[in-house]
């Protein structure tokens, strides 16, 4: 079983040194207050990490997300080999819209995971948005007026 070794600059070193000091990092206690969401006993300049927003905690919006975003993941892995054998408008299209909202979600989980602030998160929510918005219709227009996406990855294939 392995164990996890905590630095030693976290905790009591002085001037920086990271050494390993040689005390597991997680106990019982810790990991149960960490799943109750509350502040740990004994743990030294540490933040707390929420997993998720508060507004999605306790509801099944979060878990229909969550699958929402497996079912997306899932149906990718067939839309492209799909699209090698069966190209047309169809596939051109539902790949623009499988690839567009993949997309929307993993940068909205990166906005969630490393902008801090709410006025910069919604502001940052609000750009991914728009690119997300702006990638579908060029795409689309892609589509539409050129040759489609599953022609053009072909063309790039037999270069």
């Amino acid at each position: 079983m392995a164990s996890i070794w905590r630095l030693g600059v976290l905790c009591g070193a002085q001037g920086g040194r990271a050494l390993f000091v040689r005390i597991p990092v997680v106990r019982p206690a810790q990991v149960s207050a960490f799943l109750q969401d509350q502040p740990a006993p004994g743990w030294c300049r540490t933040q707390h990490i929420h997993l998720s927003p508060n507004h999605y905690s306790g509801s099944k919006a979060a878990s229909l997300h969550w699958t929402g975003e497996r079912v997306v993941s899932v149906l990718l892995l067939g839309l492209i080999p799909a699209a090698y054998l069966n190209p047309g408008s169809a596939m051109d299209y539902s790949l623009a819209a499988a690839l567009t909202l993949h997309s929307h979600w993993g940068l909205g989980q990166v906005v969630t995971d490393y902008v801090r602030g709410d006025a910069l998160q919604k502001a940052v929510k609000a750009g991914v948005l728009a690119l997300s918005a702006l990638t579908f219709a060029g795409l689309c227009s892609f589509n539409y007026h050129d040759v489609g996406i599953c022609k053009a990855v072909a063309m790039l294939w037999k270069l």
